[in-house]
């Protein structure tokens, strides 16, 4: 019976890999939504720290996530460029722009997210980097 769970997790795992990226995230939001959960990782208050330059000692984020926001009246581009800068099929980036506000990457490098905000913006849509 061990063996029977073990292969049936692994297959809903490969299911999980090979899915694209904004139907792993409808997923979750489902599943967020039916079990009464939240995936968001809980914030511990940290001790205030005193600024040492104030904004100028600020670190850097490394990581950025990137939200369509509006699609703009350029939609065919704004999907050809959302297509260009993501692996997303034909079918789910025009899912993806229909459906803004929505995020297009989690947790995209610094250099990624603004690929992505520049390709998008040129094609006439609104991006957010948060």
């Amino acid at each position: 019976m061990a063996s029977q769970k073990s292969a049936g997790r692994d297959q809903l795992i490969e299911q999980l890999v090979n899915m694209p990226a904004i139907e792993l995230a409808e997923l979750v939001k489902e599943l967020e939504d039916k079990l009464g959960v939240s995936a968001a990782m809980p914030v511990a208050a940290a001790p205030a720290a005193a600024p040492a330059e104030g904004a100028a000692a600020k670190e850097e984020k490394s990581e950025y996530k990137v939200t369509l926001k509006e699609m703009g009246s350029e939609k065919i581009k704004v999907i050809k460029a959302l297509k260009s800068v993501t692996s997303l099929g034909l079918a789910d980036a025009k899912k993806a722009v229909e459906g803004a506000p929505t995020v297009i990457a989690e947790a995209a490098s610094k250099e990624d997210a603004q690929k992505m905000k520049e390709a998008l913006e040129a094609a006439g849509a609104t991006v957010e980097l948060s």
